[in-house]
C-alpha cells in the first residue's frame, strides 16, 4: 500500500555531494533558515520574502528531520503548485540524502491516493481523466444553445475552474460571482448553464477533471473514516510550499490529510506579498490566518535576500511600503545580502514601438558587456504586449524565447487572420478592401469579418487578448505602409502578407540562448541577472479592469514580483502613447509615485503647517542664482527655454505628478476666467509642468522654479502650495475679486514677467 501511495521516483537519479550526517545538513544555513530546519515538531509557518532561500530552508528541514531519525522518509509529503517546483524539490532532497520523501503537486498527490482507494471507497473502473476541458466546454456551450468563439472558450473554462476550486456549484454561480466582485467574461446565467451542461456531459461519459480529483479525494477522506485513518498513518509530516496560493478546495483537502486539528506536523511556507493568482481562486487568507488557527505555531520570517542587489531590494521594499489591505499588514522588509549594484533605471518613451526598439538596443548593449542572453528577461503585464518586443529583438538578430505564452504568429487568431488576409490579397476588386483609404483600413476591414472592432472590448481574458493580437496586425500594417512609402515602394495587401510570412519565418528560428519574454504572471518563481519591466502605464498596470481596492493591490503585488525577479540590472519603462504620432495621454503607473526620481512623495507635500504653507517671512527669500542650468536626469547643460524651465532634456523621463498637474490646470482656468485673461497669463503649461515635477513644499522652493516671478509668487504662491499639498484653495468671494477691466499694477508686472519668461534668454 505504501509504495502505491508514495509513487517512488526513478531510483537511478544522479546525486551530488551528500552531507555526511544530520549536522552537516545544517551547514551553510543562515540563522533564520537554521531555525526553520530545526523546527521539526508542531505547526510551523515560514514567511519567506522573495529571494530569501525558502526552498533551501524547507528542503533542509525535511532532510534534517530524515537524517536525524525524527522523520521516516515514507511518512513525509511535500506539496507545491507546479511540476517544475516539485521536481526541483525532489532533486534537492536527493542531494541531501533524503531518499523516499514525496514531493508532488496537490493534484498529483491526490490523484495517486484516489486511484489507490477507488476500488474500496467507490468501486468500479476508475474514470478517465480529462486533461483538457476546452473541447468538452465547447460542446457544453453548443448544447446550451450558445454560439461561442474559440477564443471565448478559455474564459468559460477558467470560470468553471474558478467555481470548482472555490466549491461553487452551477446553480450558485451567478450569486457567488456577484458577491466576489469578479468580472465575468459573459452573462453569468449563460456561464452557469454551460457549467451545468459540462458537468452532465462528464457524468455521461465517465470522465473526471483535475478539480474533480481534489473534490473526490477530499470527499472520500471525509466520508470514509477508515480511509482517512490509513492516509494519516501513512503521512505524518506535511510541507506546503507557496501557501499563499492555496484555493479553498486545496485547503479542504489539506485539512483532511492532517486531520484538521493541527496534530500532524505541518509546515507552511509563503509570502502574502506574492499573491498574484486570485483570479484562479488562490487566496492568502489561509497563510495570514495560520497563527490564529494554530496559536501554538512556530513562526519564522526569512528576510535576507540573496538574489537581488540593495538597489533592487530598496525599490521592492518601497513598492510594498505604499500597499494597503490585509496582505500589506504582513509585508516583509527585505535586507539584501549582495554587494551594491547599479540603481534601477527609469525610461519614458513617446510610443510603444519606440519603447520596444530602445529596449532591444539596451539589451544588445548589455549582451555586448558579456551578460548571457538567457540571463535577460523582458516582462510585461499581458501576453498581447509580446509581439512588438519579439519583432524588435528579431530586427536586431537577438534570439528570444517565450514563457507562458504562444509565439505571436502561432496564436490561433493570428493564424486565422493570416489566412483571411491571404484570401483578400488574392481576390481582385475585393469589396471588403476596395473602398479602404489605406493599408491599415484594408486589414481592419478584413478582420472585421471575424468580429474585430476598432475599440477594445470590455473586460479581461482571452477576448481582450485576441483583440490586442489582431489590433497589433492593424498597427503593423500602418507602420509597414509608412516605411514602404518612404522607400518609394508599393504597400499593397499582397506585399503586407508577404511581410507577415517573412516575419513569422524569422521568429520561428530556434533560440537555444535567448532573451526571455514573459508575462509577469509567468515570471513567478524565475530570476534573471537583468530584467526589463516594460509597458508600465496606467491602464496596463494596474490593468484597466482592476476596479476594486484589492484588485488594484494585486496589480501592485504583480509589479513587486516583477521587480524581485532581477538580480542586478533593472530597467522600468513606459510610453506616452500607443503608436507613433499618437496623443501623449498615458501616465506612468501610480505604483512608482514617490519611488522614481523626481516623482515626489505624498508625505513630503504637507510640510510647514497648513498645506505646506510656511510663515510669510519666507516670501522675501532670494531667488537662486541663474547661471548654467543642467538636466536633472542626465546632467547635460540646457539651452532650450522650455528645457531650462523644466530642468531636464525633452527626451529624458518626466517625473511629473499627473494628478497635481490636472489640479493646477483646473485652478489656472478658474483664475484666468476671473481675470478675463488667457490661461498662460497666470502660468504657462511649461511652468505648471515644472511645478508638478518639483512639487514645492515652501515659497522658497516655489520661487526657484523658472516662470514664478516675485509678483506671481505673491499673488498665487499660497494657492499653488495648497494644491501641491493636496488641498483646495479657498474660493474667491465676489467682494474679493479684482476688477476685470483695466489690469492692476500687479497684473501689469505679471505681464512683464510673462514676456521675460518666454524670451529666448530664459
Amino acid at each position: 500500500m505504501q509504495e502505491d501511495l508514495l509513487g517512488f521516483d526513478d531510483p537511478h537519479a544522479q546525486y551530488g555531494h551528500v552531507p555526511a550526517g544530520a549536522d552537516a545538513v545544517l551547514a551553510g544555513l543562515d540563522p533564520e533558515q537554521r531555525a526553520v530546519a530545526t523546527a521539526l515538531h508542531g505547526p510551523v509557518c515560514v514567511l519567506a520574502g522573495a529571494g530569501t532561500g525558502k526552498t533551501r530552508a524547507i528542503t533542509h528541514r525535511i532532510a534534517y528531520g530524515v537524517r536525524s531519525g525524527v522523520y521516516h522518509p515514507a511518512q513525509v509529503l511535500a506539496v507545491t503548485f507546479t511540476a517544475r517546483a516539485a521536481g526541483e524539490m525532489r532533486g534537492r532532497l536527493r542531494q541531501l540524502g533524503a531518499d523516499g520523501v514525496q514531493a508532488r503537486t496537490f493534484h498529483s498527490a491526490a490523484l495517486r491516493q484516489l486511484q489507490y482507494f477507488w476500488p474500496r471507497a467507490i468501486g468500479g473502473v476508475f474514470p478517465r481523466l480529462l486533461e483538457r476541458k476546452v473541447q468538452l466546454v465547447a460542446e457544453a456551450a453548443g448544447r446550451s444553445g450558445l454560439r461561442v468563439q474559440r477564443t471565448e472558450l478559455r474564459d468559460l473554462t477558467a470560470e468553471i475552474e474558478w467555481a470548482k476550486v472555490t466549491q461553487i456549484v452551477a446553480d450558485d454561480y451567478p450569486a457567488a460571482l456577484a458577491k466576489s466582485g469578479r468580472e465575468a467574461p459573459r452573462d453569468p446565467a449563460e456561464t452557469a448553464q454551460v457549467y451545468r451542461t459540462y458537468e452532465k456531459l462528464k457524468g455521461e461519459r465517465d470522465l473526471i477533471d483535475f478539480e474533480d480529483v481534489l473534490l473526490l479525494t477530499a470527499a472520500v477522506l471525509e466520508e470514509r473514516p477508515e480511509v482517512a485513518a490509513q492516509v494519516r498513518s501513512q503521512y505524518r509530516h506535511f510541507t506546503v510550499d507557496e501557501y499563499q496560493d492555496v484555493s479553498p478546495l486545496q485547503q479542504r483537502l489539506l485539512e483532511q490529510w492532517t486531520g484538521g486539528d493541527g496534530g500532524a506536523s505541518l509546515c507552511v511556507v509563503g509570502d502574502a506579498s506574492q499573491t498574484i493568482y486570485s483570479f484562479t481562486g488562490a487566496t492568502p487568507d489561509h497563510l495570514l490566518n495560520f497563527r490564529h488557527r494554530h496559536p501554538e505555531a512556530t513562526v519564522v520570517k526569512l528576510v535576507r535576500d540573496y538574489r537581488s542587489t540593495p538597489q533592487v531590494v530598496h525599490l521592492a521594499n518601497g513598492l510594498l511600503s505604499q500597499a494597503r489591505g490585509q496582505a500589506a499588514q504582513h509585508r516583509l522588509e527585505l535586507v539584501s545580502q549582495r554587494e551594491a549594484g547599479p540603481e534601477p533605471v527609469y525610461r519614458e518613451y513617446q510610443d510603444e514601438p519606440t519603447e520596444a526598439e530602445s529596449t532591444a538596443r539596451l539589451i544588445r548593449d548589455l549582451l555586448g558587456t558579456g551578460v548571457r542572453a538567457s540571463e535577460v528577461a523582458v516582462l510585461f503585464r499581458t501576453n498581447s504586449q509580446s509581439e512588438v518586443y519579439e519583432q524588435a529583438l528579431a530586427d536586431l538578430g537577438i534570439a528570444y524565447q517565450l514563457k507562458g505564452a504562444e509565439r505571436f504568429f502561432e496564436r490561433p487568431e493570428v493564424r486565422e487572420a493570416g489566412v483571411l488576409l491571404k484570401g483578400a490579397a488574392r481576390a481582385a476588386d475585393d469589396p471588403l478592401t476596395s473602398g479602404a483609404p489605406d493599408l491599415a483600413a484594408q486589414v481592419r476591414a478584413v478582420l472585421a469579418t471575424r468580429g474585430f472592432a476598432p475599440s477594445p472590448p470590455a473586460g479581461s481574458g482571452a477576448v481582450r487578448e485576441r483583440w490586442e493580437s489582431l489590433n497589433a496586425l492593424v498597427r503593423l500594417a500602418g507602420e509597414f505602409e509608412t516605411a514602404r512609402t518612404a522607400a518609394g515602394e508599393s504597400a499593397d495587401l499582397a506585399a503586407y502578407v508577404a511581410e507577415l510570412d517573412a516575419r513569422a519565418a524569422a521568429q520561428h528560428a530556434p533560440a537555444v540562448e535567448g532573451v526571455t519574454l514573459a508575462s509577469l504572471h509567468a515570471a513567478k518563481g524565475l530570476e534573471w541577472d537583468a530584467v526589463f519591466l516594460v509597458g508600465l502605464s496606467e491602464g496596463t498596470l494596474p490593468i484597466i479592469y482592476a476596479k476594486t481596492d484589492e484588485q488594484v493591490e494585486e496589480e501592485r503585488r504583480l509589479l513587486y514580483v516583477g521587480v524581485t525577479r532581477a538580480r542586478r540590472f533593472l530597467t522600468l519603462s513606459w510610453s506616452l502613447s500607443r503608436s507613433p504620432g499618437g496623443r501623449a495621454s498615458r501616465k506612468p503607473t501610480r505604483f512608482l509615485d514617490g519611488l522614481r526620481p523626481g516623482s515626489g512623495s505624498p508625505g513630503a507635500r504637507t510640510r510647514g503647517g497648513r498645506g505646506g504653507v510656511e510663515p510669510g517671512a519666507e516670501r522675501s527669500a532670494a531667488r537662486r542664482a541663474r547661471g548654467p542650468v543642467k538636466c536633472r536626469v542626465c546632467d547635460r547643460t540646457l539651452t532650450d527655454a522650455v528645457e531650462r524651465k523644466l530642468r531636464r532634456c525633452e527626451g529624458c523621463p518626466s517625473t511629473m505628478d499627473e494628478a497635481l498637474f490636472e489640479r493646477l490646470r483646473e485652478w489656472r482656468s478658474v483664475k484666468a476666467k476671473e481675470q478675463g485673461a488667457p490661461a498662460y497669463v497666470v502660468f504657462t503649461d511649461a511652468t505648471l509642468t515644472a511645478i508638478a515635477e518639483d512639487v514645492p513644499g515652501s515659497l522658497a522652493e516655489l520661487s526657484r522654479i523658472s516662470g514664478v516671478g516675485a509678483m506671481k509668487l505673491d499673488k498665487y504662491g499660497s494657492d499653488v502650495l495648497l494644491l501641491c499639498a493636496g488641498e483646495s484653495p479657498e474660493p474667491v468671494g465676489e467682494t474679493d475679486r479684482e476688477p476685470e477691466s483695466a489690469p492692476s499694477g500687479d497684473e501689469a508686472a505679471i505681464q512683464a514677467e510673462n514676456e521675460a519668461e518666454n524670451s529666448p534668454e530664459k
